[in-house]
């Protein structure tokens, strides 16, 4: 059996150029996008916006929005995605500056609060409406954008487990219902269960999920 003859260096140095050229102006068209979407959110304070506006706010066309997104579902999922990583981020920052475990889990979990409670801005707009959305029609899709955070929080609560802080258990699963309580309770916000509406704050929360964690 013959080999194929190699190709050329030149050949191949000019093919992987023009591969990357590429990739680059896919990633620039689709930020446009995305961009331009979270303009509209910003704008509108909800997610009500139609492909036809992403598409005329990004000065692309319809057929190159078809090109990277089967729809506004996946647009949306996009942002939720981006905005979940971003989020993840942040606290990883923000709890890196405490020497103390436990205060940088407490840190960990009050921001997620905060940053999931209802609101007009971007954000809040995508951590709730259309994840609460997500949850009901695409459970797999929210595990997926969720992942970022849940490694954050297990990160964590491995961290203070290893300080003795609290009793060492298994930070993953542990992480997953710290982090569904903290979801549940941002989105519930305004309506408590008692009739009495008094928001639950971020303390109250990080002091559940504290009792939950360390089994006390």
């Amino acid at each position: 059996m013959t080999a194929a003859p190699e190709q050329p260096a030149w050949r191949r140095r000019a093919v992987e150029r023009s591969t990357r050229a590429a990739k680059l102006r896919a990633e620039e068209r689709v930020q446009r996008f995305l961009d331009s979407a979270y303009e509209l959110i910003a704008e509108k304070g909800t997610t009500d916006f139609t492909v036809q506006e992403v598409v005329n706010r990004s000065k692309q066309s319809l057929r190159s929005f078809y090109q990277y997104f089967d729809g506004k579902h996946e647009l949306l999922l996009a942002l939720f995605e981006d905005t979940l990583a971003k989020s993840a981020n942040d606290i990883r920052e923000a709890a890196s500056s405490k020497s103390d475990p436990l205060r940088a889990l407490r840190l960990a979990v009050e921001m997620l609060h905060e940053r999931a409670k209802p609101g007009p801005d971007v954000p809040r707009q995508l951590f709730g409406r259309f994840a609460l959305q997500l949850l009901v029609k695409h459970p797999s899709q929210v595990a997926t954008a969720h992942r970022p955070l849940l490694t954050v929080l297990a990160e964590l609560i491995e961290r203070a487990a290893d300080a003795g802080v609290i009793a060492a258990g298994r930070p993953r699963r542990q992480a997953a219902l710290v982090l569904q309580t903290v979801m549940f309770a941002a989105q519930a916000h305004g309506s408590a269960a008692d009739g009495h509406a008094e928001p639950v704050t971020s303390e109250e929360v990080w002091r559940f999920c504290l009792g939950g964690i360390s089994g006390t």
